[in-house]
């Protein structure tokens, strides 16, 4: 099962890249910038989180 998993995940994206296009198409609506915050990906995403209001800071 492990060997499953391991293989699945290096054969797709990571959480990070999907969560971070999502973010980036639903703010943008643009491919060039999803696929430029996807390369970022979790520090695109913190960022989000950080500079929204109600992200991580409340």
């Amino acid at each position: 099962m492990s060997e499953r998993r391991n293989d699945a995940a290096k054969a797709g994206i990571g959480l990070g890249t999907a969560i971070a296009v999502a973010i980036s198409w639903s703010v943008n609506k643009s491919i060039i910038w999803a696929i430029v915050h996807g390369v970022l990906s979790w520090f695109y995403v913190i960022y989000y989180a950080l500079t929204r209001p109600g992200g991580l800071s409340g």
